[in-house]
């Protein structure tokens, strides 16, 4: 997918990964939100793949904004971040990320999520957020 747009995904500048990693999308799909990242040759590794960092950084930012909605919209912070890398992500891959929270707590939050890549899944990831203030 070259133009995530032209399929429905909106920018979320506001909500810019850092390190100027790119600007993630958001698409509601079935009453739930999935976030988008179009990768680029700059987030290429040398052997040619898009970096695990990368996408780690993007499940991170992603499944932190499920975790936020879930507490109110009240910040929270990444306190475990589990994640098993399972094929190669290619630059110029969009990669789209599935998530999901399983419990939530008065002051943590657990979400889960599937990042792939059209219907190949290329990294599953869980963690626990930390709601602030609570």
């Amino acid at each position: 997918m070259t133009d995530p747009a032209a399929a429905g995904w909106r920018a979320l500048p506001g909500a810019a990964l850092p390190s100027g990693l790119g600007v993630p999308w958001a698409k509601k799909h079935g009453g739930q939100w999935r976030y988008g990242l179009l990768t680029v040759a700059a987030h290429a590794n040398p052997q040619g793949a898009v970096h695990g960092g990368v996408l780690m950084t993007f499940v991170d930012h992603g499944l932190s904004l499920l975790a936020w909605e879930a507490a109110g919209r009240l910040p929270c912070a990444t306190v475990q971040l589990n994640s098993h890398f399972l094929d190669a992500v290619r630059p110029g891959d969009f990669v789209e990320l599935q998530g999901e929270v399983t419990r939530r707590g008065r002051a943590l939050v657990f979400v889960r999520g599937l990042l792939s890549v059209a219907d190949r899944a290329v990294v599953a990831a869980d963690g626990i957020w930390r709601v602030q203030g609570t």
